[in-house]
């Protein structure tokens, strides 16, 4: 008895090779880090979103995002070569703005219990 859909194996491997796919030609290329969060596939395996993060300005969000976009298809296309699966979901990239929001409460956090040890001092 299988554990997992197919397509959730699928997604699970796709983000995998994204990862090793863009970790080197994202920083040698763009500005900013840019962390890829999660797939977000269809069941039927033809449509693929790709969830990504940058830690940067808001500059650096926009060219990443450019770079993405602009170069989709030969990353579909890479993506194809390492999945070996008979037919090639069509992907998208789509900015995930969680990390930030993590980011942000936790500094948020940091703040009030620095404010909280200064009027206890």
């Amino acid at each position: 008895m299988r554990n997992f859909k197919r397509s959730d194996r699928v997604r699970y491997q796709m983000l995998r090779d994204v990862r090793e796919l863009m970790d080197q030609e994202c920083s040698a290329k763009l500005h900013g880090l840019v962390t890829f969060t999660e797939v977000e596939m269809t069941n039927d395996l033809k449509f693929a979103k790709i969830l990504y993060s940058v830690l940067g300005s808001e500059e650096d969000k926009g060219e990443t995002a450019e770079y993405l976009n602009r170069n989709r298809k030969r990353i579909q296309s890479q993506l194809g070569r390492m999945l070996k699966i008979k037919f090639i979901p069509e992907i998208s990239f789509e900015f995930d703005p969680s990390i930030e929001q993590g980011d942000r409460i936790s500094r948020i956090l940091g703040d009030l219990s620095d404010r909280k040890s200064d009027g206890q001092s």
